[in-house]
């Protein structure tokens, strides 16, 4: 089935959301931004969709780049296609983001299973049709009532357990909040929500992402103490010989990389050099899911787990096709964030949690998402 065209979308949405300076979110009042959205179109009509930002997507990259690849090719030819576009990148001057590689490989993915009328999970071979999500909170804050206070993480993770999460994360405080960072109180929020939530349940730490070793084996092992489960992005992924350190060091499993680019290949140095106990993907990560599928059967070849970073039915796919990885991150959440809300270019919530704790993949043809082109049409960004 040949490719016939790639077209951008670009429309307004609502979100309740606002960004610090640091690029992490809070709840914010309610605003217009824009939104984009890929559609790789075959021959016989059907379409395969992914969203991106503005940005991610803007002309140039569309008329000079992904146009270029896949338009005229076969709609079944994924990992041909992906590499072609990963190729350009080198000559691209910087423009040609993995993210924007990302965006196109879910498309080509949301393409081809549609073509074969099976949800995408089961094109890329399924291990499970359901997994348990852990509640991944959002970076700290100092809205009164919302993540300000050791206390305040502490009562949001026994509402979590509550709404039926397995497993909890926490983001702790980072700037610009006007004190942070601060490791003691970064272990005081963790102990407020050990404390919590009982000495059974997972938890797992994404603190301040530029500690130094010291500090960063000083949060480690309090957190052996406090029985946590992984630590997470405590320094500059860039050094990869400290975390190969700090993994020496520490009892607790150190994750990662996460933030840190080139895609499999530079994961599977972060194996070698032993920086990581457990591997981190993600499809916005690596690039997309062809390659975070790598990435997962490589740290399975090692024995090793590979969890999966962010939320979206994309990152759910990867999390549900292999057996090494445990949980699907679900968020980011926080006191005052209605994430259940259903955004309204979609008709429902792609990832809802059931009474027990698990998300089930969507059955549908496709990646899943369910979603509201007359609103997209109604809202276009002039």
């Amino acid at each position: 089935m040949r490719i016939e065209s790639a077209a951008v979308r670009n429309f307004w949405h609502t979100t309740f959301l606002e960004r610090d300076s640091d690029g992490h979110d809070h709840p914010g009042p309610e605003r217009r931004v824009k939104k984009a959205v890929l559609t790789i179109r075959a021959e016989d009509g059907t379409e395969g969709h992914a969203f991106g930002s503005v940005d991610q997507l803007r002309p140039q990259l569309l008329d000079g780049f992904i146009r270029q690849v896949v338009e005229e090719q076969d709609a079944f030819a994924r990992e041909r296609l992906w590499q072609d576009l990963a190729h350009w990148q080198r000559g691209s001057g910087g423009q040609l983001s993995d993210r924007t590689l990302a965006i196109v490989d879910v498309a080509l993915w949301d393409l081809a299973a549609k073509l074969l009328g099976i949800p995408a999970y089961k094109m890329a071979g399924s291990y499970r049709d359901k997994l348990p999500a852990y509640g991944s909170i959002m970076c700290g804050d100092e809205i009164k009532g919302g993540l300000a206070t050791p206390e305040d993480y502490g009562r949001f993770a026994e509402t979590l357990i509550g709404r039926g999460y397995r497993a909890i994360k926490l983001h702790t405080w980072m700037p610009p909040v006007s004190w942070a960072p601060d490791i003691a109180m970064d272990l005081r929020a963790c102990a407020a929500v050990r404390e919590a939530v009982g000495p059974e349940v997972p938890l797992m730490l994404d603190a301040y992402h530029w500690y130094s070793r010291e500090q960063a084996f000083e949060l480690g092992k309090g957190l052996e103490k406090l029985n946590f489960t992984w630590i997470e992005e405590v320094m500059d992924e860039q050094s990869m010989s400290s975390y190969a350190w700090l993994a020496a060091e520490l009892s607790i499993p150190v994750i990662g990389p996460e933030s840190m680019g080139g895609k499999y290949q530079h994961r599977a140095e972060w194996i070698r050099s032993g920086s990581c106990d457990i591997l981190r993907t993600g499809v916005e990560d690596v690039g997309g899911i062809s390659p975070a599928l790598k990435t997962m059967h490589l740290a399975e070849s090692f024995g090793m787990n590979c969890e999966v970073h962010g939320h979206g039915l994309e990152n759910l796919l990867i999390s549900a096709v292999s057996k090494n990885c445990r949980w699907y991150e679900r968020g980011l959440l926080h006191p005052m964030h209605d994430y259940d809300r259903v955004p309204d270019y979609l008709n429902a919530l792609p990832d809802p949690l059931d009474a027990d704790g698990f998300v089930h993949l969507s059955q549908a043809p496709g990646i899943g998402y369910d979603i509201n082109f007359d609103y997209i049409d109604a809202n276009p960004v002039e």
